[in-house]
C-alpha cells in the first residue's frame, strides 16, 4: 500500500526553526511531484511549497526566503525547513505527492498532517 507519512512538527517559539518529512512508501518507481501544504483553523488548505522530478521549484510568497523543501530521491523523502517560524505558521502541514506505482498507475498520496504550532 502507498502511503505518505510525515514527521517533524511540533511546538516552536517565533524566530525558530523546524524541519519536516514525509517519507513514501509501497510499491512507487517514481515521483513526478511532491509538496508541502497546511491548513490553519477556520481557513482553507494552501500550498507551501513543491518540488517536480525535475527540480522545479515553487514556493508560497508567505513563506519565500524562509522556507526551502529538499529531497532524498535515494530515500523518497521529502524535507521542509522552516527557518524564521512565525505566529502565522502556525497550521497543520501536509505532504502530497503524485506518483507512478507499479500496481495502481498514477496516484496522488496524503499525509496525515504535522501540526506546528509557533508560540509568540
Amino acid at each position: 500500500q502507498e502511503q505518505l507519512v510525515e514527521s517533524g512538527g511540533g511546538l516552536v517559539q517565533a524566530g525558530g526553526s523546524l524541519r519536516l518529512s514525509c517519507a513514501a512508501s509501497g510499491s512507487i518507481y517514481h515521483i513526478r511531484r511532491m509538496g508541502w501544504y497546511r491548513q490553519a483553523p477556520g481557513k482553507q488548505r494552501e500550498l507551501v511549497a513543491t518540488i517536480t522530478s525535475g527540480g522545479d521549484l515553487n514556493y508560497a510568497d508567505s513563506v519565500k526566503d524562509r522556507f526551502t523543501i529538499s529531497r532524498d530521491s535515494a530515500k523518497n523523502t521529502y524535507y521542509l525547513q522552516m527557518n524564521s517560524l512565525k505566529p502565522e505558521d502556525t497550521a497543520v502541514y501536509h505532504c502530497n505527492a503524485a506518483v507512478e506505482t507499479y500496481s495502481r498507475g498514477y496516484l496522488e498520496l496524503w499525509g496525515q498532517g504535522t501540526l506546528v504550532t509557533v508560540s509568540s
